[in-house]
């Protein structure tokens, strides 16, 4: 009996102490497509107090066509069946912390803006040296080698959310991150998942 009793007041504690975490603060992930100067792909762990400020921990690896690449550049056969994997691309790598406000665009709390900006650490690695080889339609008809370099950027990310449940929801994300040796720009479409907001009564 003094076991059940234990039992129950330990469930019955967990649930008062879970409830009263999600009416004050959020947590959850989010993975984004990103689309512009650059394409690539964002992640964040995201934590949310009181449904007003902001706090993200996230990583971007965004992707283009080298600007130094030569005009007759081929990666041959070999590309065309690796789909590109292994052809030399431009890349901009980010480590970034982010903090922001949140802003309510409707009652139910379904439609909301994270206005966010902070500050990164970017890695940059681009192809250069381009030395142009016999071309046999195999392999590629250049070598290159990457030019890696680290900088820190500052990051604006202001990002409508829409949590349609209390556990999953969508993003539409524009964000600009500049440092002095580049700058991408784009809109990220993604997805939230985890505990987004808290219980509404109605």
């Amino acid at each position: 009996m003094k076991r059940t009793l234990l039992l129950f007041l330990c469930i019955t504690g967990m649930h008062a102490a879970q409830a009263q975490f999600s009416e004050h603060h959020a947590i959850y992930g989010t993975s984004e497509l990103n689309l512009g100067n650059y394409s690539g792909i964002d992640f964040g762990l995201n934590y949310v107090f009181e449904e007003t400020y902001s706090f993200k921990i996230g990583y971007s690896r965004n992707f283009r066509q080298p600007k130094t690449q030569p005009r007759d550049y081929s990666s041959g056969l070999v590309g065309v069946w690796l789909y590109g994997t292994t052809n030399p691309y431009d890349q901009i790598r980010n480590f970034q912390i982010t903090v922001g406000k949140i802003v309510q665009l409707n009652e139910s709390g379904t439609i909301r803006a994270n206005l966010s900006m902070g500050m990164g650490f970017t890695t940059i690695k681009e192809p250069e040296n381009w030395v142009k080889t016999q071309n046999n339609f195999i392999t590629e008809n250049y070598t290159w080698e990457y030019d890696k370099y680290n900088t820190v950027s500052l990051i604006i990310n202001p990002k409508i959310e829409f949590p349609f449940s209390r556990f999953y929801g969508l993003t539409v994300s524009p964000m600009v991150q500049i440092s002095r040796e580049r700058t991408y720009f784009g809109l990220g479409f993604g997805q939230m998942i985890g505990l987004l907001r808290k219980k509404r009564e109605f």
